[in-house]
């Protein structure tokens, strides 16, 4: 029987390495074992990206969501708590965009709030 070699094999997967390295500054765009170590990192640090995209947000909400609700005399943590008595179930993105775009909304909001505290 005949020997297989696994050139096509290891050349498939180099390309592919290579491709996904493409606009990399100098050998880590052209080297194999030098893309290599630069892909897994920036796919590593991507992965970890999406998790951080996630916190950043709720920190930006949790910003818009306490000036807002400084402006109508009451702070972020005690209007969350009388949100949660009142059993208003809304959450903070939707509560951010609010705050943006609604201000007399969010005014009813903090007020409902404040009257279940």
């Amino acid at each position: 029987m005949a020997r297989i070699k696994g050139g096509l094999n290891a050349k498939k997967q180099h390309n592919r390495v290579l491709k996904l390295a493409k606009g990399y500054r100098g050998a880590r765009s052209k080297q194999y074992r030098v893309a290599k170590q630069s892909v897994m990192r920036a796919l590593a640090s991507a992965f970890a990206g999406r998790k951080q995209r996630k916190r950043d947000f709720r920190k930006l909400w949790i910003a818009r969501i306490n000036a807002a609700a400084r402006m109508n005399g009451i702070t972020y943590s005690r209007l969350m708590h009388g949100l949660k008595l009142a059993g208003a179930d809304i959450n903070r993105k939707m509560l951010a965009d609010i705050a943006v775009n609604d201000a007399e909304g969010f005014k009813s909001i903090a007020e409902l709030a404040k009257s279940k505290l």
